[in-house]
């Protein structure tokens, strides 16, 4: 699957979801906001409405003929947000296949247990998560380590709604590069 999707639920987390957005796009990161359900809003599990650019539907139908590693499916965590995610089996079967093609996955709080433990064979992957949804990445031969955010190879995790910025840069640095992550990171102020 080409480009970088954060990909949406009714329930997602308003600071996983646009923290991530945001930090991208200040890095000049072409990011789409889209929905697994053909509605065009979603709402958090805050109650914020916000409208989606596309829908699941429209970007499986792009494939993933000639996906990379700066290509990113990014999964947001909140209740019951990432449960939808996590139960949507196309978007489970395009995170597969998009992994299998060279693409890099990236989820935060809750959907790595929930979303990417769903990749089958994770032996020795480090990755981290809201404490309490690590059992199934672990049983999968995952690593977890307490840590604000985590990259291993393509696979990248954050830990909960207050590091959603840490996530966010190392997202940014595997699209980027460290220097642009780390340029965002001092126009933020995060000194």
């Amino acid at each position: 699957m080409k480009g970088v999707n954060i990909f949406l639920a009714d329930g997602f987390e308003d600071c996983e979801a646009l923290a991530t957005n945001d930090v991208l796009r200040r890095g000049g990161v072409n990011v789409c906001l889209a929905g697994i359900s053909d509605e065009p809003f979603v709402v958090s599990s805050h109650g914020v409405t916000i409208g989606v650019e596309y829908n699941l539907n429209d970007i499986l139908s792009s494939g993933h003929k000639g996906t990379g590693p700066f290509d990113v499916m990014i999964f947001p965590g909140g209740m019951p947000g990432s449960r939808k995610l996590a139960g949507c089996r196309p978007l489970i079967q395009a995170m597969k296949e998009h992994y299998a093609a060279g693409g890099t996955v990236a989820a935060i709080c809750a959907a790595p247990g929930l979303v990417l433990s769903q990749m089958g064979n994770l032996e020795g992957v480090r990755f981290t998560c809201f404490e309490g949804f690590q059992d199934s990445m672990v049983a999968a031969g995952a690593v977890y380590c307490p840590q604000p955010a985590v990259t291993d190879g393509r696979i990248i995790t954050g830990r909960s709604a207050g590091h959603a910025v840490s996530f966010a840069l190392q997202i940014l640095e595997k699209i980027k590069g460290a220097d642009k992550a780390e340029e965002v990171r001092k126009a933020m102020y995060l000194d």
